[in-house]
């Protein structure tokens, strides 16, 4: 996972290529769960779901020790999640786009607050500006 590198207050944050090779993985399981959504195969999007989630909270957890990306991967798996909400209530002929939206939602607060209230704080300690 990213370590930091000191100097003068400053940090930088480095990815494994172990890490990275991960979330490019995580890429392809979305696309492989959205085009099974898009072609209107079922099964295939519903098994989808569970490689794609479970992913997505791997990553989550890797992330928690650098803030930016705990945020961010916090609003990916609301995203994948309500994705996966919505794609379920479209197959299964059920409204499912408030639930949906309320994940989607609950994605969009956690940016909210990173950005209100470290954004400004983490581009100087990481020299983002």
């Amino acid at each position: 996972m990213p370590h930091t590198h000191h100097k003068h207050h400053q940090r930088s944050i480095h990815v494994s290529p172990t890490f990275r090779w991960i979330e490019n993985a995580h890429i392809l399981l979305w696309l492989i769960k959205d085009f099974c959504w898009a072609m209107e195969w079922k099964a295939g999007g519903i098994i989808m779901i569970f490689p794609t989630v479970s992913v997505a909270f791997y990553l989550l957890f890797k992330s928690r020790k650098v803030r930016a990306e705990l945020y961010h991967n916090l609003a990916v798996c609301f995203w994948i999640l309500a994705n996966s909400t919505w794609m379920v209530g479209e197959f299964n002929d059920i409204d499912l786009r408030i639930y949906a939206a309320t994940l989607f939602g609950s994605g969009l607060v956690v940016l909210a607050v990173y950005y209100a209230l470290y954004f400004k704080k983490d581009s100087r300690v990481y020299n983002m500006d």
